[in-house]
């Protein structure tokens, strides 16, 4: 069966934005390197002077290159990180930071991050199935920001049930020391087993504003599920990174 053609129907401008955008994100147009001349790009996607700016301005909005009219557009250092969940899930010593902390500033930048709330509240339809919670049902809320050298990289929304948060530094809106898997060990729940569900979507408002997103770009939603002993999930979190300078990296062994 033969597939029809779909056409596509974003702006020109948008579509050469979106091959250079892969070609930066892919290292085939490295740090330091020069996009092609706009004489080049016009001839090769038959585009006008005005609809090749138009594309480089979106790069440039994005902070994936920089250049002034009249001057050769560069790329910037590679900003896309690559994140590794699995290194966030055990617990740390105590006085240890919370390992995204650590794992970020290993990296060389400097991170934050800022508590925005702690309240009970309802969670999305999926935290709800995931964590148990019948319909209408509750949950702590804690929500976050973590910043990057003062750039907004993660927004985070982590639900508790509240069985387990009340009468626990989990209902106070403070930092908590080590992190939560450090603080649910401690309360008698060590996190056993972490599941994550990945997709990319158009960001919401909430989402666009909190992580001043440039455009309308994709981003990741990972949705993790923590889970103590006898399978008993413990906490539940939506995170949400740009998805033009973020990926996921995940190992597997084979059984």
């Amino acid at each position: 069966m033969t597939v029809p053609d779909i056409e596509d129907r974003r702006s020109l401008h948008q579509r050469i934005a979106a091959d250079l955008r892969d070609e930066i994100m892919s290292g085939d147009l490295a740090p330091g390197a020069k996009l092609p001349s706009t004489v080049h790009l016009k001839a090769r996607f038959d585009a006008s002077n005005a609809t090749v700016q138009k594309a480089l301005q979106l790069l440039k909005d994005e902070q994936l290159v920089v250049g002034r009219a009249g001057a050769a557009v560069t790329v910037r250092e590679h900003r896309q990180r690559t994140v590794r969940p699995s290194a966030f899930m055990a617990p740390v010593a105590a006085g240890e930071p919370y390992r995204w902390l650590t794992e970020a500033a290993l990296l060389g930048a400097r991170p934050q991050s800022t508590l925005l709330e702690v309240a009970e509240a309802r969670p999305p339809a999926d935290v709800s199935a995931v964590l148990g919670l019948e319909n209408g049902g509750t949950a702590l809320l804690r929500r976050q920001v973590l910043s990057i050298d003062d750039e907004p990289a993660e927004l985070v929304m982590s639900y508790y049930p509240l069985d387990i948060a009340r009468s626990t530094p989990l209902m106070e809106k403070r930092k908590i020391k080590g992190g939560t898997p450090t603080l649910l060990a401690g309360l008698g729940f060590p996190p056993r087993l972490s599941v994550d569900r990945v997709s990319a979507r158009v960001p919401t408002q909430d989402q666009y504003q909190a992580l001043k997103l440039p455009s309308d770009l994709p981003v990741l939603r990972t949705l993790r599920v923590v889970y103590s002993d006898d399978e008993r999930p413990i906490e539940a979190t939506v995170m949400v990174k740009a998805g033009h300078l973020y990926e996921l990296q995940y190992a597997f062994t084979p059984e």
